[in-house]
Formats: structure tokens, sequence, C-alpha cells
């Protein structure tokens, strides 16, 4: 069994990828770090872990770790990784990797050096309902794909929560709009041109809190909002000349509904739906970030070099906001 090691006790840590890493075939959570030692001893036991550390560099010098999570503030990703991958272990670093894409270039030259798996934390290119939609658009289910429309919103208003820190890379196009983009990247192989985008911070915390951005891509628009002060809503939708794809619960299955891709006929003459009811994307995640960590050239990951790509789009937004301009991605 891969032992894996997790760097901080973070909510998102306790709640899906200790959990995911449990219920994984060739994982085990052996050990937890946290600055905060009583923490690590509690979450240790809870998780049935035989190792608790009081720093994450301990943790780091163990042999006893082949892998190690980290979920740490988004300030923290790249400094972590690199550590990470530098005390020889394979890392999966929770998203976004970096504050911008050209903060994900000393973690490529660490995984290069080391000769060890890095890979950035997007549990929803391992969800099947993303390739089936990636499927049906290759198939010509839609025809002619036209337009993309996305929503992503939750509302946190919690002065104390990493989001709303900008120091610690807080925000809601950091922690949401990754995920417009990565689909829709994913699910059309293509990449986007330029953006525009309109962002409003909030006067206390001076984080981006709510974004509606504009991608052109080769042939079709991506438009999407993301919001940390809205109620709770995903969405996205990828219309064709001859129908059109509806994603119930797009990134977060389970919170956001039931994961159900539907494919709509041109006249609404008909609808497919397809569910997925016992797909778990955070465990298939951890079961194939082991499997391409012990050398299955078969098991896909997301790649640093996506990272890049992903990342060029967010910061390309920003600086459209800044600008009020179009911006080259």
């Amino acid at each position: 069994m891969f032992r894996w090691g997790i760097l901080s006790t973070a909510t998102i840590a306790r709640a899906h990828l200790i959990p995911a890493i449990q219920q994984s075939e060739n994982g085990t959570v052996h050990a937890i770090a946290s600055r905060d030692g009583e923490k690590a001893r509690a979450l240790a036991a809870r998780a049935g872990a035989p190792l608790a550390f009081d720093s994450y560099d301990a943790l780091l010098a163990s042999p006893e770790i082949d892998g190690v999570y980290i979920p740490l503030p988004t300030s923290q990703h790249a400094e972590w990784a690199v550590r990470a991958a530098d005390a020889g272990k394979h890392v999966l670093v929770e998203k976004p990797l970096a504050l911008n894409a050209a903060g994900i270039a000393a973690v490529i030259e660490a995984r290069e050096r080391n000769r060890v798996l890095v890979s950035e934390a997007f549990m929803v290119v391992h969800h099947p309902q993303w390739h089936k939609v990636r499927e049906l658009i290759a198939a010509g289910a839609i025809g002619r794909l036209r337009h993309v429309q996305g929503a992503f919103s939750y509302h946190n208003v919690d002065p104390a929560n990493m989001r709303n820190v900008p120091a610690l890379g807080g925000g809601a196009l950091p922690d949401m709009g990754v995920y417009p983009v990565v689909t829709t990247r994913f699910a059309t192989g293509r990449e986007p041109l330029a953006v525009e985008a309109s962002i409003e911070r909030d006067r206390v915390f001076g984080t981006d809190v709510y974004s509606t951005v504009r991608a052109a891509f080769d042939g079709f628009d991506l438009t999407f909002y993301v919001s940390t002060q809205m109620a709770l809503r995903q969405s996205m939708v990828f219309h064709g000349e001859d129908g059109f794809i509806e994603l119930a619960a797009p990134f977060n299955a389970g919170t956001y509904g039931d994961p159900v891709v539907t494919l709509h006929a041109r006249a609404h003459t008909g609808a497919t739906s397809f569910r997925f009811p016992v797909a778990k994307q955070y465990v298939l995640q951890v079961e194939a970030f082991v499997r391409a960590a012990r050398g299955d050239g078969t098991a896909r990951v997301f790649t640093l070099e996506d990272s890049v790509l992903n990342q060029r789009v967010i910061d390309a937004i920003f600086r459209a906001g800044e600008t009020g301009g179009r911006e080259t991605v």
C-alpha cells in the first residue's frame, strides 16, 4: 500500500482526501503533520494513521512516507510542493498550485531533478461525468459547439477563512474560477485565446468576491461567473447547433446535487440523461495518482504542464479585470 502523509489538518483533507485514501484500493493514511502536535495526533488517531508529527519537515524526513497531500493555504502550495519533492516524496497538491503561472516553474524544476510525480488536485478530471461530456462533444452529439456557460458560487463572509485573506491566495477566481476553465479545456481539448472580465472586490477583505468572465476559444466562447458571496450554485452547459449538454453538479457532486449529464435535442424533442450515482471523484483521483507514481503509464493525472496552461488563463482574467480590456492568454 502507498503510504500517504498529510501536511496539515485542513478541512478539505478531513472531509474529502483522508476518507478517499481510506476507501482507495492502493493507499493508506500513514501520517499526519501539523504545527500543532495535539491536532496532528488527534487526527491521526481518528484516521488510523500510525504516525503524527508536529512539523511538516519532520513528516517529509520520514522514510516511511511514499507521497504527500498538501492542503495548505494557496500561498504555501508551491513552496511545500518543492520541499516535498526535494525530500523524495511524490506530491499531490491542492489547487490552485500557485499564485500565478510563473510560480509553477520551480515546482517543475523540483519534479525533474528529483524524478518524482507532482500533480495538482483537480479531482473533476477523474469524474466519469466529465469523460462522458468529452465523449459526447467529440462524437458530435450537439453538433458544432458554439457556447459554454458556467457558474460557481457559495456564501462565505468569515474573515478568518483563508478564502477571504488576499495574502493567503484567497478569492473567488483562485478558488472557483479554475473549475469552469479546467473543465471546458478538458471537455473540448482546446485552449482559450483571449479573455475579458469584470472583477468586484470586497471593500474589507480585498479579495475578488464576484467576477464575470468571457473567454474566447477557437470556434466558441466560454462565459461564467463566480462568487464567494452569493447563494450556493454550480452549473455548466455546452450549447451546440444540434443540442446542448447540461451538468447538474459539475464540480462538487453531492453538495450541489447529483452527478447527472443531460443531453438535449435541438428542438427539445427529447433528452437523454446519464447518471453516475456511485462515482467518487476523490477516490478515483488518489488511486490514479498512486498508479502513476508507481510507473503505470496508463494512469492519467493532471500534469504540471497542464497546470501552467490553466493558471495562465486565471492570470489573464485578473489582468483583464484590472485593465477593463481584452487580454491574450
